[in-house]
């Protein structure tokens, strides 16, 4: 039974989820280790709501990517021109296989935009993102209960 603590704490792992996988800089793994030593909610539970928050940030990525040349120059876009160099160089050398880094620290975000300039099918980026955020949400759960 779901109850609103429940819900006030699936929304808010959500929402660091969600904003983490976007370029501010906030922890979602924090927000889901706490709750996973917690121990209130179901482990699949907090892997999947941190997960769709997670990815779904990453599509706004994907979607700032898609029209990038509007905003790159406007003071508030949230990547420095460095950035989106060093992911447009990696994912040039790598192609699509590099989205499943999208989870990792520095490199992730600016990954995810980059897809989206480059132009990146929708349905291969989520998969390959769903794959990569998944897989560090259960490793990180693995880790954390073992």
């Amino acid at each position: 039974m779901i109850t609103m603590i429940s819900l006030a704490v699936y929304a808010s792992l959500f929402g660091v989820a969600f904003i983490a996988a976007t370029v501010f800089p906030l922890q979602s793994e924090a927000a889901l280790i706490a709750l996973l030593l917690n121990g209130q909610q179901a482990v699949w539970a907090l892997i999947a709501v941190a997960s769709v928050g997670n990815v779904l940030g990453s599509v706004v990525n994907w979607v700032l990517g898609r029209g990038i040349e509007r905003f790159r120059d406007k003071r508030w876009f949230p990547a420095s021109p460095a950035a989106l160099e060093r992911a447009q160089r990696a994912y040039q050398k790598w192609g699509k296989w590099s989205l499943l880094l999208s989870w990792a620290p520095f490199i992730g975000d600016p990954l995810t935009v980059m897809a989206g300039v480059l132009r990146e099918p929708l349905p291969m980026f989520l998969l390959l993102v769903t794959m990569a955020k998944v897989g560090r949400y259960v490793t990180l759960a693995w880790l954390v209960l073992r």
